[in-house]
């Protein structure tokens, strides 16, 4: 598997996608795909950003999977220090986190 991003943004805010598939492209020839995906959404699209768009039709058109948090089976924080490693799940409405209580502690 390959990946692949795409990022937008200015100075005060940014907005990355990944992107995956089973063929290395070119860095010129994902390129050209991006600008195609550009050309064809540019000015009409529903998602909350370009770069979204974009991804969302590399993975209709030409078989890119387009990596969102939908897609994400198991997310773990990790840290230095044992409380601060934990394990975070989602679904569509909210994100948990899951921890452990000692009983003895009240």
């Amino acid at each position: 598997m390959y990946f692949y991003e795409i990022h937008e943004g200015d100075d005060e805010l940014a907005t990355a996608v990944l992107l995956a598939h089973e063929r290395a492209f070119r860095p010129d020839e994902f390129f050209a795909l991006v600008k195609k995906a550009r050309a064809l959404l540019v000015g009409s699209y529903e998602e909350e950003t370009l770069s979204e768009a974009i991804a969302n039709e590399l993975e209709r058109s030409s078989g890119f999977i387009h990596v969102t948090d939908d897609k994400l089976l198991a997310s773990v924080n990790v840290d230095e220090t044992e409380e601060g490693t934990f394990l975070v799940t989602s679904d569509e409405a909210a994100r948990t986190v899951y921890v452990r209580r000692d009983d003895d502690d009240n």
